[in-house]
């Protein structure tokens, strides 16, 4: 396993340098990066310190800074010191740049400014919480998608991060012996998508689930029997009601929200409704229902 010192500098929260990183360094077998992270780099005495960090620790430096004056400073530094400096965003502000005929505005945190779009997500998240495992149906319609599945299908997290994007999503888990919500049959607005899992899978799942609750592993509930009785019957709900399905039992959160986004975005693009009518009511044929 080769070790090295992973320097991420961001003068804002530093989400996009660590997710990029990131995604780099999985591309590499036997690596394990030390990571320091210098966020809210903003000023020549937060850059000091990040400085004397590098030098301590020396390896490779990867930066998203938009100030020319501490961006000049640290590239100096790194070329004293012969250790490689990375400026992520450069390739793609500069092309866009180049696309768009004009300059950018090279304000740190832009991206995390209190305008619409983040008002719009902060309501999101209230409404995923709100609506997690079945609650408050009354509203349902105000969704953008609703999530259907038997237990530990990743409904709740694949929410949170739908509603991390501004989506409003609510999710209902399917329960043996019990019936779907019949707000669920009212609905006409929202994407409703079938969340389903290999049966193997969803056992061992639920058998560790058991384990952290300090409870058997003979119940029901992770019964391989009636474990696949549940998707079973899951799979044939969704097929009457023609419901799109995803089966998350080889995708991460991530794949599956971009899934579920992208279903939305050809929804959208088409201008129809999960049942094939419009948006204002009229069946895609024009007539009204």
């Amino acid at each position: 396993m080769k070790q090295f010192h992973l320097h991420l500098v961001s003068d804002a929260t530093g989400e996009t340098i660590n997710s990029v990183a990131r995604a780099c360094v999985i591309q590499f077998d036997a690596v394990r990066p030390v990571e320091h992270f210098w966020n809210l780099v903003r000023t020549d005495r937060q850059l000091d310190l990040v400085l004397e960090g590098i030098r301590a620790n020396p390896g490779l430096v990867m930066f998203t800074l938009v100030d020319e004056t501490l961006r000049r400073r640290l590239q100096e530094f790194c070329r004293e010191v012969q250790t490689p400096c990375i400026a992520v965003l450069d390739p793609l502000i500069n092309a866009l740049a180049a696309f768009l005929g004009i300059e950018s505005q090279r304000q740190p945190g832009r991206q995390h400014m209190l305008d619409a779009e983040y008002f719009n997500r902060i309501d999101a998240v209230d409404f995923a919480l709100s609506h997690d495992d079945g609650q408050s149906n009354w509203d349902l319609h105000e969704a953008d998608v609703v999530l259907i599945g038997v237990s530990r299908t990743s409904k709740t997290p694949t929410c949170i991060y739908l509603a991390n994007r501004g989506i409003k999503a609510a999710n209902i888990p399917l329960v043996p012996g019990a019936t779907l919500p019949a707000e669920i049959d009212l609905l006409t607005r929202p994407l409703i998508v079938g969340l389903t899992k290999d049966p193997d899978r969803l056992v061992q799942i639920r058998r560790n689930r058991l384990k952290l609750l300090n409870q058997g592993e003979t119940s029901s509930y992770a019964d391989p029997e009636i474990v696949r009785n549940e998707v079973t019957e899951a799979r044939r709900l969704f097929s009457r009601r023609k419901w799109p399905v995803i089966d998350v039992s080889r995708r991460s959160i991530e794949e599956t929200a971009s899934e579920i986004m992208m279903l939305l975005a050809r929804r959208q693009s088409s201008g129809l409704l999960p049942d094939g009518g419009k948006p204002d009511g009229t069946k895609p044929d024009g007539s009204l229902p």
